[in-house]
């Protein structure tokens, strides 16, 4: 055998590290799409740099081969939900939301099946998550547009119980079917329901207080009052002396 390939990288750095519009732009991105560090973003920026060059150049080029590979890049594109006629102005027009959008991570929690896209993380890498019956753990995942409606839970999940706390509850919205939107109404709940434990939890304590030390029934260890001894002060060599001599 010979030696192991080396892995090349996935995508291309920017070329100064500390450009400020970059790092402004970057940084409400990061935190919408829950992307753990910067290299996940510039995966995006890289593959859609690469589909706005291929396009150039395949729009350029003339013959069978050409026409050929224009058409399946224009069918893959298509099957994304990214573009919507075979048209390069569509792909010079592509923007780096419209693939982040696309990721798995996203559309699970757009689906509802997480509360934040970092949930939504958690459960992809913990194989909780299925597409087209089969578990991906792959955040960033690309996911087509024919794939986008058999995303769900894996059928051996806890998560698949639709009675389990951490996913959200379903809410009747008007016109449109159940959704997995978290209320106002449960929102106010959770918030009572702190205070009420609180006061249960401070009854509790003082029954078992009152049922461990009792009025009547003084501690151990602990004298009360009429039990205490009155101090005897203390008789002087001298008047033992003479107490003896009286006797």
């Amino acid at each position: 055998m010979g030696d192991p390939k080396k892995q090349s990288n996935k995508f291309s750095k920017p070329s100064h590290p500390w450009n400020k519009a970059r790092l402004e732009q970057e940084k409400p991105l990061m935190i919408k799409y829950g992307l753990v560090n910067k290299s996940e973003l510039w995966k995006v920026t890289s593959k859609l740099k690469t589909y706005k060059q291929n396009g150039k150049r395949l729009v350029a080029l003339k013959g069978v081969q050409a026409e050929k590979e224009r058409q399946q890049m224009f069918e893959k594109l298509k099957s994304f939900g990214l573009v919507e006629s075979n048209s390069l102005d569509d792909i010079l027009g592509l923007q780096v939301e419209q693939l982040l959008d696309r990721r798995l991570q996203t559309i699970v929690m757009k689906k509802s099946l997480a509360r934040t896209a970092k949930q939504a993380r958690q459960m992809i890498t913990h194989r909780h998550i299925t597409v087209n019956g089969r578990k991906v753990t792959a955040p960033g995942y690309l996911v087509r547009v024919g794939e986008e409606h058999t995303i769900e839970f894996y059928p051996g999940s806890k998560f698949s119980r639709e009675d389990h706390p951490e996913r959200p509850p379903k809410v009747q919205v008007p016109g449109r079917s159940e959704t997995n939107v978290e209320s106002k109404e449960h929102k106010e709940e959770k918030a009572t329901e702190k205070p009420v434990e609180k006061k249960e939890m401070e009854k509790k304590i003082e029954k078992h207080s009152e049922k461990k030390a009792p009025a009547d029934k003084p501690q151990r260890g602990l004298r009360t009052p009429a039990t205490e001894k009155p101090a005897v002060p203390r008789k002087k060599p001298e008047e033992k002396v003479e107490e003896k001599q009286n006797e």
